[in-house]
């Protein structure tokens, strides 16, 4: 399984991550899960918790800590996600 050896963040502080790389270039996402070389990052609208995305560690960029309270669900991750562009870009 792709998630063998990696570390979930739980339902505490999650991190919201901009792609640094690729054709999602600045695309934010919450990242789900970690390993040594991934990322598996989930925006709960192209990319779902059950179609997660897969990006180099190197490609990422953590740009917020945040309060999720159930970042499993893609209901969630959208309003969470839109809350903080609310926060960061006042739009």
């Amino acid at each position: 399984s792709r998630m063998d050896n990696s570390r979930n963040f739980g339902n505490k502080l999650w991190n919201a991550a901009r792609s640094k790389a690729g054709r999602d270039k600045d695309c934010i996402y919450v990242i789900i899960s970690v390993n040594d070389e991934y990322v598996y990052l989930a925006d709960g609208v192209k990319r779902s918790v059950s179609n997660l995305k897969k990006k180099n560690r190197r490609h990422v960029q953590i740009i917020y800590k945040m309060q999720c309270e159930d970042c499993t669900d893609d209901a969630a991750i959208r309003e969470t996600i839109q809350s903080y562009i609310q926060k960061a870009y006042g739009c």
